[in-house]
């Protein structure tokens, strides 16, 4: 099932998330309908505050940044009560988008490589590191569970020449090919 993707503005994006506590068996087609929700808005990744649930879970995708960055290293799966342990490696500069702030893009620096512990979609703990645009997709995802959006990331100069467009979506004046919600 699709679900609707809340934009900025919306309170649950503000808020840090809760610790998932359902067994995995509740979880399974929460997981699948997120799948289908960022596959059909076209993401590679989304948390469950994006779609309105306060807990710590969200699910990427890298295959579709294959095509214009064949060197991507491939990873599908569902992240549960993460915890990112340590980041390190070189600064690595990308150019971001949310599908929470439509038609916004900006560069954001993170770090290269991630080592994070977390419970997978089949409820196996697994303690792993992930470099590269994996490790910037998690760690754009895990701030959705803090509470962040990724222009918190921006110079305040940047954010001044984004102002409109944040109020235009945050006043729900935005335009997108998916379900949302204001």
């Amino acid at each position: 099932m699709i679900l609707p993707i809340h934009l900025l503005g919306n309170p649950m994006l503000r808020k840090k998330s809760l610790e998932c506590e359902e067994p995995i068996e509740v979880l399974k087609p929460l997981i699948a309908d997120m799948f289908e929700t960022m596959y059909q808005a076209r993401g590679v990744g989304l948390a469950a505050p994006q779609i309105g649930k306060s807990i710590r879970l969200f699910v990427i995708d890298s295959e579709p940044f294959k095509e214009t960055y064949p060197d991507v290293e491939l990873y599908k799966g569902a992240f549960i009560n993460p915890e990112i342990l340590n980041q390190f490696g070189d600064d690595f500069t990308f150019n971001e988008g949310c599908l929470s702030l439509p038609d916004v893009h900006e560069d954001v620096t993170r770090k290269s490589e991630i080592e994070v512990k977390f419970m997978d979609e089949n409820g196996k703990i697994r303690h792993e590191k992930f470099k590269g645009y994996v490790a910037r997709i998690i760690q754009h995802e895990y701030d959705h569970l803090e509470g962040q959006v990724f222009t918190d990331k921006i110079s305040g100069l940047r954010k001044m020449m984004l102002k409109r467009k944040l109020t235009d979506i945050s006043n729900g004046r935005a335009k997108t090919d998916y379900k949302i919600k204001l």
